[in-house]
């Protein structure tokens, strides 16, 4: 059986690497499935029969924004350390880095897990014939529910992370990006520091009782993308879950709340002193969460505003029509919490106030007026028009499902994006970013520029 699925293997390998795909167009029907089983999972479906392959990410409530300031990482390297091991468990062996990497190299399938500010994610992509998926998920049931977390690899990748971490304060667009967070964020975990004291604090029983605490059966959302039934997806959830305590979901403690993150109430400007070529400036606030109605105007304005490249308007004044920056760009970061809008540039230190300057008119005009009609015309049609380029594999459907998940989004979402883009108003762009951003509050954070 193992020489028959080791032949099989680099099928599976010859499929990542071509990069095929359930080819769908911008006015597609995508007919997402959504259930919840006994067991208190989420489970949202797509199916695509294209291929015989399924991609899987299965989302926790359990981010950064789960850990207190004083262990900040901890949610990152216990993601990191899921690679690293699982305990014997049920008759099963143990099983050390090696093996798992011969394992899922057997089996031509790949898993992994990592962790964002809100969320903890495990993904899984394999054949779906049976055989082969069925072993592929015994094995990712395994990592899921019994990592070894074993105790000496920790020591060694701590080492290696602080190492990493000194290096990281060499790099000017690392040193102004954390500090940038910690105050944007004043206090919210969305800006907690990872540094080497927060490290040397985490211990293997931190990650036991974090995984603990939120890698349950009541904790998630289960996102598959592939050539599956909903009846063979169900089946697929139950075995990945299968290893995890079983417990009743409707008397199950609630989660703890994660307090929002606290408007600014006047600006600030932080200088850093740093021997650089180039001057790192960032200017922002809080901005908004992904399940914010104001979503599409904002996505369409700041397309204008800084996030079309080459044509938005930060780079047509800042750099085209004065030469003052290499770079100028904006962006919003939604997510369950108030994330960051972000207005950067970057340009020579005895350009960095003419510069700001020229960026902090153009976001405040914007603000104040709204888009011309042209530039809402040629962002609404860039935009629909790079739809089809968002849903054009597989994984990309994965991401997209699990953003429809992960935020409650209606189920039809994608097949209403082209037209809620196409929809949106100069006057709708306009009171939305009214409604979200105060220029005159906002953070400045100035690294190696000229005083």
């Amino acid at each position: 059986m193992i020489f028959a699925i080791k032949r099989r293997a680099p099928c599976a390998l010859i499929l990542w690497a071509t990069g095929l795909f359930y080819p769908l167009l911008s006015h597609a029907v995508i007919p997402v499935q959504h259930w919840t089983q006994a067991s208190g999972a989420k489970v949202y479906l797509i199916e695509s029969p294209a291929i015989a392959m399924v991609d899987v990410q299965l989302d926790f409530d359990a981010g950064s924004r789960r850990v207190t300031a004083d262990r900040s990482g901890l949610a990152g390297v216990t993601a990191s350390l899921l690679s690293k091991g699982v305990a014997a468990r049920g008759g099963a062996p143990a099983l050390d880095e090696n093996a798992l990497g011969e394992a899922w190299a057997d089996l031509g399938a790949q898993f992994g897990a990592s962790a964002g500010a809100d969320r903890f994610s495990f993904s899984l992509r394999s054949l779906t014939e049976p055989e082969l998926l069925d072993q592929a998920v015994k094995l990712a049931a395994r990592q899921i529910a019994e990592p070894s977390f074993p105790a000496d690899i920790w020591e060694s990748d701590r080492q290696r992370l602080v190492a990493n971490l000194k290096e990281s304060y060499t790099r000017p667009a690392s040193v102004v990006s954390r500090e940038f967070g910690k105050v944007v964020y004043s206090g919210h975990p969305y800006g907690y520091e990872v540094n080497e004291a927060t490290l040397n604090r985490i211990g293997v029983a931190d990650m036991r009782a974090f995984h603990s605490a939120y890698i349950t059966r009541c904790n998630v959302r289960v996102n598959i993308v592939g050539a599956l039934s909903r009846a063979k997806a169900d089946e697929l959830v139950t075995g990945l879950l299968s290893r995890l305590p079983a417990m009743d979901c409707a008397t199950a403690p609630p989660l703890p709340v994660v307090p929002e993150v606290p408007p600014l109430d006047r600006a600030q400007v932080l200088r850093i002193p740093f021997d650089a070529a180039q001057a790192h400036v960032m200017i922002g606030q809080p901005g908004y969460t992904r399940d914010d109605p104001d979503f599409f105007p904002l996505t369409v304005g700041n397309y204008i505003l800084g996030g079309g490249g080459a044509v938005s308007r930060l780079t047509q004044e800042v750099r085209e029509k004065r030469g003052l920056s290499y770079s100028v760009f904006s962006y919003f970061s939604p997510g369950r919490h108030a994330g960051a809008f972000t207005l950067g540039l970057q340009t020579r230190p005895d350009q960095a106030a003419q510069a700001m300057e020229v960026a902090q008119q153009v976001l405040a005009r914007f603000v104040a007026e709204g888009p011309t009609a042209a530039e809402l015309k040629a962002a609404k049609d860039n935009l629909i028009g790079g739809f089809p380029l968002l849903i054009d594999s597989n994984r990309k459907l994965l991401g997209n499902l699990s953003n429809i998940s992960w935020n409650d989004l209606p189920l039809n979402y994608l097949d209403g994006w082209t037209d809620k883009i196409a929809n949106v108003s100069a006057a709708e762009v306009r009171a939305a970013f009214a409604r979200k951003l105060q220029p005159e509050k906002m953070v400045t954070v100035i690294l190696g520029a000229t005083p």
